[in-house]
């Protein structure tokens, strides 16, 4: 899918497949015996005389402009013309227009257009006509992804050009800035999505670096990349991270990128993104039961967010210093793998009692946090697929978010909202702290089984986290897949959700 802003309004009209917005007014008369009388708005149309043509059809009577409700005719030029209902104008927001367009476009899939037409200033309730083109194309790049890599029969691709129209020409180069970056940032989040969707017996650790240093190379000029193998790991002391990859057919990865803008002062953020990358969990001696071992594909999600987000803000020339740190390794079991009551020593010399082997993701984040440390950052985020009771607590829909700054965790979240990703804090009390604490060892990686299982894995992570570094940890375990709720997510697979968020902080935080 090509998308193009149309400045002179030809290519719009010129479009096979016209897309227009209603929305609906709803007035009380004041009269006694008073009733509600609901009317159509159509005052913002980019082409008068489509205006002209809709009201005159006979069924324009029956329109009401609700939500979702479409009435289609043929233009003047033999063009097909969609009005779409977009309900009460007052109620539009940012997510609804990603909604709208994404259905919009998957109900063209299929179709012989060659062009679509979209008139930008129906669809801008939120006042800001770059930002709507933004979010229009946001939507429809992310719905344009598929992944049918093993499929014999390819899914239908969307041949079409997409034409964004607009009515204030002065805005011209702002929106293009805008459509660049968005493209930026959804290519980002696509390459991520292949990562997730890609099968465990083709991803493992070595060829999920492999991939992630060809993409580098290829796409993001002056980042610096070093991939620590199993004998540097061992160099790292991170018995940790080793304890998990014991059982394993490969070997463990810790890539480690760098970028830094092209000014640097004194008073230049460094923030630190870290992620987990299990490619396969089967739990390992503590192993799942079948029905909760599908899926676990998908157990390397956190890494790849915050490779897109890396990604994302790189392209974009964030004005941050970013290290990322991504470890790669699957939870397997052979006659090497760890047992349960084993202790190991964490890369910062604390020893761990391992009572659950299936609690992996908190040991290679741990030791890759300590590590992460080490880089001096002003900041840390990592993410996550860390805990099923992220999913009891918070079900599929909701990224928990957990840390040691208040305020640092607020610019989490404020980024979050402005693109209207859905992210909640726990907390993280003395007494989970307590909990983690091993009669053997310094600590243990569970606490009291069925409580409080996303804060308690927090609390562990925080052991790690060292120099007073403000620190931000997101369980990703509900999002990072299979979001059916949201028409621009595929409704099985990676959804990429909260690429957008970090991508927000990095280029835009304060």
């Amino acid at each position: 899918m090509q998308i193009k802003l149309d400045v002179t309004g030809d290519q719009f009209l010129a479009s096979e497949l016209k897309i227009l917005t209603a929305f609906q007014k709803t007035h009380i008369s004041k009269a006694k015996g008073s009733k509600s009388e609901t009317t159509v708005s159509v005052d913002h149309w980019y082409d008068d005389s489509l205006k002209e043509e809709f009201q005159n059809l006979k069924n324009a009577k029956n329109f009401k402009a609700a939500k979702d409700e479409t009435i289609s005719f043929t233009g003047a030029i033999g063009e097909t013309v969609w009005v779409v209902g977009l309900g009460d104008k007052t109620k539009f927001n940012a997510e609804d227009i990603r909604k709208v367009i994404a259905k919009i476009l998957k109900g063209t899939r299929g179709s012989k257009f060659e062009s679509i037409g979209i008139d930008v200033p129906g669809f801008n309730t939120i006042r800001d006509e770059a930002k709507t083109a933004r979010v229009i194309a946001e939507s429809a790049w992310m719905t344009d992804y598929t992944f049918d890599k093993y499929k014999t029969k390819k899914s239908e691709p969307y041949n079409f050009i997409l034409i964004l129209a607009h009515t204030e020409k002065k805005n011209s180069i702002k929106i293009e800035k805008a459509l660049a970056s968005t493209k930026n940032i959804c290519e980002s989040i696509n390459v991520i999505k292949d990562f997730i969707n890609e099968v465990p017996n083709v991803l493992h650790s070595e060829e999920y670096a492999r991939r992630i240093e060809a993409d580098v190379k290829k796409n993001l000029k002056g980042v610096k990349i070093k991939i620590l193998n199993k004998a540097q790991i061992q160099k790292e002391k991170m018995g940790m991270f080793l304890s998990v990859n014991a059982g394993s057919a490969y070997e463990p990865r810790l890539v480690h990128l760098t970028y830094e803008p092209t000014k640097v002062t004194s008073k230049t953020k460094h923030i630190a993104l870290v992620g987990k990358g299990i490619t396969f969990d089967t739990g390992g001696y503590s192993l799942k039961p079948g029905a909760s071992m599908a899926g676990m594909k998908n157990d390397m999600g956190g890494s790849a967010t915050v490779y897109g987000a890396f990604r994302s803000a790189v392209l974009e020339k964030a004005p941050v210093k970013i290290t990322c740190i991504l470890a790669m390794t699957d939870n397997a079991v052979n006659e090497n793998a760890t047992m349960p009551d084993a202790v190991v020593t964490a890369r910062n010399g604390k020893t761990v009692e391992i009572l659950n082997t299936d609690a992996e993701g908190r040991l290679i984040l741990g030791d890759a946090l300590d590590y992460a440390c080490d880089q001096n950052p002003h900041y840390i985020i990592d993410a996550a697929t860390l805990t099923g009771a992220c999913l009891v607590a918070l079900g599929n829909q909701v990224c928990a978010i957990l840390g040691n700054d208040q305020k640092w965790i607020n610019e989490v979240l404020g980024a979050a909202e402005t693109q209207n990703e859905y992210m909640w804090q726990l907390p993280i009390i003395n007494e989970w702290r307590q909990d983690i604490k091993s009669k053997v060892a310094d600590l243990k990686n569970i606490g009291t089984p069925m409580r409080a299982g996303t804060a308690i894995g927090a609390a562990f992570l925080e052991e790690f986290i060292k120099n007073d570094i403000k620190w931000a940890h997101l369980d990703v375990a509900g999002v990072v897949d299979s979001q059916s709720h949201l028409p621009y997510c595929s409704p099985h697979g990676a959804s990429g959700l909260i690429v957008r968020t970090l991508t927000h902080l990095l280029v835009n935080g304060k």
